[in-house]
């Protein structure tokens, strides 16, 4: 690992530390878990940049996870499918919280970009490195979208 690769890990961590200790909360409709599009299986046919619809949920990738996640909690899911389009989603006035799925660096930018937008971050898995068929722990988004919900809102864990 290098070490620009260690400095990101660790700011990504201690951002989620403090928002962890900031509290922040939201409710459901105004919170959004972004993901990129190299969560989606490379050979997919289906476009799910253009529409999470057409996610077939085959279960090759983690989108049909995510899309699951997403209706469970009643909160909006979206991709990335650049950081410019990315940064203006999160920046809008509709979304009070967000729980971004990217590699550390990414997250690192989009993180200084957004400031103060309340963010939980979850870097994503690489087991074919960088932008390919890139996976993520599901407890650990589903975790920081129940970091952002009122015990009221959040539905017990099934």
């Amino acid at each position: 690992m290098s070490i620009g690769e260690v400095l990101d890990a660790k700011f990504v961590s201690l951002s989620n530390m403090l928002q962890k200790l900031k509290g922040s909360k939201c409710p459901p409709s105004s919170l959004l878990i972004m993901f990129p599009h190299c969560i989606q299986w490379s050979k997919c046919p289906q476009k799910i940049t253009l529409d999470l619809n057409e996610c077939k949920r085959c279960g090759k990738c983690k989108v049909m996870n995510l899309i699951a996640l997403s209706e469970k909690y009643g909160v909006q899911l979206a991709v990335a499918t650049g950081g410019r389009a990315a940064l203006q989603r999160v920046k809008s006035q509709d979304i009070r919280g967000v729980v971004a799925i990217a590699c550390e660096k990414e997250l690192r930018i989009g993180l200084m970009a957004a400031f103060p937008k309340a963010i939980f971050s979850v870097p994503n898995l690489r087991p074919h490195g960088y932008c390919k068929d890139t996976d993520i722990t599901m407890e650990d988004v589903e975790k920081c979208v129940r970091g952002f919900l009122e015990e009221s809102e959040a539905p017990s864990k099934s």
